[in-house]
């Protein structure tokens, strides 16, 4: 593999170091990747098969809200994923110990707060009318809940380890993860197609359970080898060092808490307005489409955090050069997502079968919706390696506000149905796509003030 890569160098004349560690990443994350994409879209039908349709779509429904738990985070992941690069590359390992403890022990003690309080709130929740699904559910869905909750806040302690190698610029880890989750959940679920009968809660202890496992394992390697000099140490949790990740974190939280809005409450709303089984066609879409996202997310991960090493060192030359270089790949698969869209019919009925039920409006919208995400991604990654976030921030918090009423309207009001919810989230992104381009454009020239530098 190493004798490949530099061969690869050569012939394409990179001579940057910076850009190496880059591409051998982005080669390793390709091999992962591949297999985290082959998995997901072969547990799509088995996952039917074991769940039927609509409790399919009431699985999706359910991921969605639980995700939405990603902000008790408070931003301190993405804070500690720059000061933390900050720290290594001033070469100040007691201040990046700092950091990584003060991470550690915040979050994890928001989590031990919040666990019990979600116990009792439980009690006081009929989930079946929450997610509009059959009052059959209604017991498993109380047992579900709680338990889902608590690994996942599990999960948001443990995934801080892919962050810290994320920072030290090991790009690939985060692939490597999500690879083995993707390939022990297909076995899961095969395996249990083959020896028990279909059971949502089963499905979600054993399908939230394993990444909490694959972080676990991960931290306890992580801590005891390459990081061992970092190791968490409650000592180290001091005021200061929290306040640098969550000075910078606390935007961070705001803007990913919108994100998750957006992103995450469109099934929650096909479900409310429609059925639970509504929110499949929309999800195979996104699905399908996502092969785009994914791959072109290889790509552009590495760079958060080499931009913010550029940035910090003005070499705003390997910046520009960088961006344009992403500029290409950015056009590559957009034209890749047009590709999907004129064969997801056939794409459809390889993949599901008879089970596909997607129109071609619904996969019109959604390559619509990948293109505006691909291209919006290597601005945003840029702005938040270097944490001029205040614009962002603004931004991101009107586009969630008003990604409900514009989704509502169009799927509701215009009678668009399903469809019109990713319109409505299309219609709020575009602001963004916009302005995020300006101030790359401002900042690189050096000839920017005001908002555009905060």
């Amino acid at each position: 593999m190493k004798q490949l890569i530099k061969k690869l160098y050569k012939e394409i004349g990179i001579n940057s170091n910076r850009t190496k560690n880059i591409v051998k990443h982005v080669i390793i994350s390709f091999l992962y990747k591949g297999g985290s994409i082959i998995c997901s879209f072969l547990m799509v039908p088995l996952t039917i098969k074991f769940l039927d349709t609509d409790n399919y779509g009431v699985w999706l429904t359910l991921s969605s809200f639980i995700a939405w738990f990603s902000f008790f985070d408070i931003g301190l992941g993405n804070g500690l994923r720059n000061k933390f690069a900050e720290a290594k590359a001033k070469g100040d390992l007691i201040l990046a110990k700092g950091y990584i403890s003060s991470a550690y022990f915040t979050i994890g003690t928001i989590c031990f707060i919040l666990i019990p309080f979600f116990f009792l709130l439980n009690c006081f929740i009929d989930w079946s009318k929450v997610f509009n699904t059959n009052e059959n559910l209604e017991k498993q869905l109380g047992l579900l809940m709680p338990i889902m909750f608590a690994l996942f806040c599990m999960s948001l302690v443990g995934k801080l380890i892919t962050t810290i190698y994320t920072a030290d610029q090991n790009h690939s880890m985060q692939g490597k993860i999500n690879f083995y989750t993707s390939l022990v959940s297909l076995i899961a679920i095969w395996f249990m197609i083959q020896t028990t009968e279909s059971s949502l809660f089963l499905f979600g202890i054993i399908f939230s359970v394993l990444p909490v496992l694959i972080l676990l394992g991960l931290n306890i390697f992580a801590f005891k080898n390459i990081y061992k000099d970092y190791k968490p140490s409650f000592s180290l949790w001091k005021k200061d060092y929290l306040k640098d990740i969550f000075g910078l974190g606390f935007s961070f939280f705001f803007i990913q808490m919108a994100w998750i809005i957006v992103t995450t409450t469109d099934n929650i709303i096909i479900s409310q307005l429609f059925s639970p089984k509504e929110v499949v066609p929309y999800n195979l879409a996104l699905k399908l489409f996502s092969i785009s996202t994914m791959i072109f997310a290889i790509i552009v991960t590495p760079y958060w955090s080499t931009f913010t090493e550029a940035y910090f060192k003005s070499d705003y030359i390997w910046i520009k050069d960088a961006m344009k270089n992403l500029k290409k790949f950015t056009i590559i698969f957009c034209m890749f997502s047009i590709i999907i869209l004129l064969c997801s019919e056939f794409l459809y009925k390889i993949w599901l079968g008879k089970e596909a039920d997607v129109s071609f409006f619904m996969s019109l919208s959604m390559c619509i919706y990948t293109c505006l995400i691909i291209y919006l991604t290597p601005f945003n990654y840029f702005i938040n390696g270097i944490g001029k976030v205040r614009l962002q921030l603004y931004q991101t918090i009107f586009m969630s506000v008003l990604n409900l009423p514009v989704s509502i309207f169009f799927a509701k009001y215009l009678n668009i149905g399903p469809v019109g919810i990713i319109l409505g989230t299309i219609t709020c992104i575009i602001p963004s796509v916009i302005i995020s381009t300006i101030q790359f454009n401002k900042i690189v020239s050096q000839n920017v003030k005001g908002i555009w530098n905060l």
